[in-house]
């Protein structure tokens, strides 16, 4: 689920860490709204820029004390296997997320009430900085290992025009989060706050998200003779989240490439730029059978990709 920034200075007990979604249910009644309470509450004080959504910011007026800091950290945390998130006009993508949280023998992972996960977010490190967020339906699922170490995994599901905008395209951080609330109620209105552990890190490094591309190749005409003129045309297009059609990928480098026949490996022609409508066109001397193809090699945004093949039979 997408959320977006809030960018005013807060006092007290306005500093999130954690997504308001629609009530997914763990622990049986808790949600991330109710835990993005108790984690505004561990941030109480702190005077950094707000970040989340109003919905998530009415903590209880009767609640009472501060949460106190839970012996845990988090490491190893992977998101989509290091793996960029590649994302289409329409198709949802699951991105997976794997982490290992480590805890005092006294912390217990395994209880209903221990809550822990991971939230996207983009823009700044950090986290109360960023400009927007995306976080799974639910918690994550541990397992322990030793007495102090457990794997945790979860998935987030995003959905290109609902949940990224072409803005979105870029780098990503993962913040890790775990809250134990020791039989607290985070629905109740007297909830005693110094009873429950918090524990959070943020800016760990995510892939980049990017907008699914497509490259074309035409060369003719086909057959030609030796020593004429071969136009080689194509066009680089790239997911446009914000209307859900494709569009050209305007003044990029994009290599032409040629493969001999009987050959396996292209080498490299020209490099040309798609125009202000991502089309490719250039020109080459015919010379030998082969077959050629448009090459990108990707930017920050946009992954790499290659055409399929036309071949061309010389005289």
């Amino acid at each position: 689920m997408r959320i977006r920034a809030t960018v005013a200075a807060v006092t007290g007990a306005l500093a999130l860490s954690a997504f308001a979604v629609p009530a997914a249910q763990a622990a049986d009644s808790v949600s991330h709204a109710d835990i993005a309470k108790v984690l505004e509450a561990a941030h109480s004080g702190t005077g950094k820029a707000a970040f989340r959504t109003a919905t998530a910011t009415a903590t209880a007026t009767a609640a009472s004390g501060t949460p106190y800091a839970l012996d845990a950290s988090f490491s190893d945390v992977k998101v989509n296997k290091g793996k960029a998130v590649v994302l289409g006009i329409s198709k949802q993508v699951t991105v997976p997320i794997t982490y290992t949280l480590t805890h005092a023998e006294d912390v217990d992972v395994t209880a209903d009430d221990f809550l822990t996960g991971v939230d996207l977010y983009r823009g700044s490190s950090s986290v109360e900085d960023s400009e927007w967020g995306l976080s799974s339906d639910g918690f994550a699922a541990c397992t322990e290992t030793t007495t102090t170490t457990a794997t945790c995994s979860l998935s987030i599901v995003v959905t290109p025009g609902d949940d990224v905008l072409n803005e979105d395209a870029g780098k990503w951080y993962a913040d890790a989060y775990a809250v134990a609330l020791n039989g607290e109620d985070p629905n109740n209105t007297d909830i005693d706050l110094s009873k429950v552990g918090v524990a959070e890190q943020d800016g760990f490094g995510a892939p980049n998200f990017q907008r699914y591309s497509k490259l074309t190749v035409n060369a003719s005409p086909e057959p030609v003779k030796k020593g004429r003129t071969i136009t080689v045309t194509g066009a680089l297009t790239r997911a446009n989240w914000d209307t859900g059609k494709y569009a050209g990928y305007t003044s990029q480098s994009v290599k032409l490439q040629f493969k001999k026949k009987g050959s396996s490996t292209y080498t490299t022609v020209k490099t040309i730029k798609s125009d202000s409508k991502g089309n490719l066109k250039t020109t080459v001397t015919a010379s030998a059978d082969g077959t050629f193809r448009y090459s990108f090699a990707g930017t920050s945004t946009t992954p790499a990709v290659n055409s399929a093949g036309d071949a061309i039979d010389v005289q």
